[in-house]
């Protein structure tokens, strides 16, 4: 019995340190109000009255910075980047990210000045003026508020990425080398010869094990593997007789330098003649297809008009 008292005791113990209450969490409160009337402000491009809601000392921090030595922006180097958002973008908003909602969190521990902290989860919006790129991102802040609700601090969490393809947008720049002449080139040349011949083990040649199909006639654009696209290849031989396959224009390479991604692009007419009733049927079809460093092909997406086969 005397064990089972202590285990009781020791378990009460553990539950009331574990629940132990440092502050109050508000949903209304009046720093709340401020938090959202600066940011209206910031919104409107209201300098002045954005600088009304912050103190004199006031430090806005990147909480995405892994500088250990960040000293932060001060009031009036935070104003200029905040005015940035507002005269470079169009449709300029922010939003309270869906289902969210702002808290006041008011310590008791180490809090001697009764600061509060709001946090707020957000949405920013608008499209950039000049590069056209667009913002829609998800943002925390967390605001620390004085006793007398201004503003003393401000600690930012955003994405960073779509401010860096804003900043890559300002000059023109390559991407890569596209080519009308390539190994890659012939081997969709030569496979596309090979279906026109009907000599498939060749076609198959060409795919990497593991490569996926994508057909734009899919409801749903979902990928398939290579065994489930051999069935379809056989159903469509069934059915039709190749006359021919004339290419249409010329097949380009793209080597892009984002994402080494490796990408033959090509169009072709494919002459079809329906085995039911002799129909002659012109199917013109795109293909894009990528490729891995073997040479082999990894993803291919076709582009064709699937009413043509009726």
């Amino acid at each position: 019995m005397k064990k089972m008292i202590l285990v009781v005791l020791m378990l009460s113990a553990f539950v009331n340190y574990a629940q132990k209450n440092n502050g109050t969490v508000y949903m209304e409160h009046p720093t709340i109000d401020v938090v959202q009337e600066f940011v209206k402000a910031s919104v409107a491009g209201d300098r002045t009255k954005m600088a009304s809601y912050l103190t004199e000392d006031f430090k806005a921090y990147n909480g995405m910075s892994t500088k250990q030595t960040d000293k932060g922006r001060d009031k009036e180097a935070f104003l200029d980047n905040q005015m940035v958002y507002h005269d470079q973008l169009d449709y300029y908003a922010i939003e309270t990210y869906p289902g969210s909602y702002p808290d006041a969190i008011e310590y008791k521990k180490d809090n001697p000045n009764k600061e509060v902290w709001v946090q707020t989860w957000d949405l920013l919006k608008g499209v950039h003026k000049k590069t056209g790129v667009k913002l829609d991102a998800a943002s925390h802040r967390l605001y620390a508020l004085t006793k007398d609700h201004k503003i003393k601090t401000i600690i930012n969490y955003g994405n960073e990425g779509v401010i860096s393809e804003i900043m890559a947008s300002f000059a023109d720049r390559t991407n890569g080398t596209i080519y009308n002449h390539h190994e890659n080139i012939n081997t969709v040349r030569k496979m596309m010869y090979a279906i026109e011949k009907n000599d498939w083990e060749k076609v198959y040649s060409f795919y990497d094990e593991g490569v996926r199909f994508l057909d734009s006639s899919s409801p749903s654009f979902e990928g398939i593997s290579l065994t489930e696209q051999k069935v379809i290849d056989k159903q469509i031989m069934d059915k039709y007789d190749i006359g021919s396959i004339d290419m249409v224009g010329y097949p380009d390479y793209l080597h892009y330098e984002m994402g080494d991604a490796r990408v033959v692009q090509s169009w072709w007419n494919i002459n079809l003649v329906r085995k039911a009733d002799k129909k002659a049927i012109v199917l013109p079809i795109h293909y894009l297809m990528d490729f891995n460093k073997d040479g082999k092909i990894t993803t291919e997406t076709a582009y064709y008009n699937a009413k043509l086969l009726d």
